[in-house]
């Protein structure tokens, strides 16, 4: 299994503007020069829970999955899918397809359904089990995905900016516990009515909890790691 190398992204994100956010969401993935680049919940359609459910074969996404065929990314990004369910879009030079449907949704978000179950999926030999948000704070979540054999754990997170400190001390935990790496893409700026400014700090911690990259709180910025098999550690 080679090294992976994974970008956690925040971009600026705009309320339900899907071909924006979808352009933007490009450009991060020409800017990123990694062969993975996992951004925030909902950050195809900005944290609005009134948002119309996004299809994978949405013509708005073609400038995003141009991106990935020209760099060879693949993209995951968070939409609102039919069920309906918070979800993780896999977007690649082959197109965009539903990889995971958030587990465990908020009580505010009571129009979305729990997803299926956990889902791990594969790059490049790399076991990648999937969050969203409340996910990450929930032991069971991450024990099952482990279950299921994994490598890294990736999530992308939405939340008020005090929350950077709580979802850093939740990766640590998941990484320790584990022996795996942890990605967490964490909107920062403005997405929706109910979160006028959010936490930023993306991050990727290594299988020993120590931080391997961390972005500031200002939009746009992108952090990158390379992830190293050797490293694993898991129990």
């Amino acid at each position: 299994m080679r090294s992976l190398v994974i970008a956690v992204a925040q971009p600026p994100v705009h309320a339900l503007d899907v071909a924006a956010n979808a352009t933007r969401h490009a450009a991060t993935v020409r800017a990123a020069a990694a062969r993975v680049v996992v951004f925030p919940e909902l950050s195809l359609t900005g944290y609005d829970l009134d948002a119309p459910l996004l299809s994978p074969d949405d013509p708005r996404l073609h400038p995003l999955i141009e991106a990935c065929a020209a760099t060879d990314t693949i993209a995951l990004a968070g939409a609102p899918v039919a069920g309906p369910h918070i979800a993780t879009l896999r977007i690649d030079g082959d197109g965009a397809r539903v990889a995971y449907r958030k587990v465990n949704p908020h009580h505010t978000e009571a129009r979305f359904e729990p997803g299926p179950g956990p889902e791990v999926i594969e790059v490049d030999g790399w076991r990648l089990g999937l969050g969203i948000c409340r996910d990450t704070g929930v032991e069971e979540h991450a024990a099952t995905t482990a279950a299921l054999g994994m490598d890294a754990y990736i999530a992308g997170v939405a939340d008020e900016p005090e929350a950077a400190v709580v979802h850093a001390e939740r990766a640590r935990r998941i990484s320790r516990t584990y022996g795996v790496w942890v990605a967490i893409s964490s909107c920062a700026g403005a997405t929706g009515p109910a979160y006028p400014e959010t936490a930023g700090r993306s991050g990727i911690w290594a299988p020993d909890g120590k931080v391997a990259a961390r972005a500031g709180s200002a939009v746009g910025e992108i952090a990158r790691a390379t992830l190293l098999a050797e490293r694993l550690a898991r129990v």
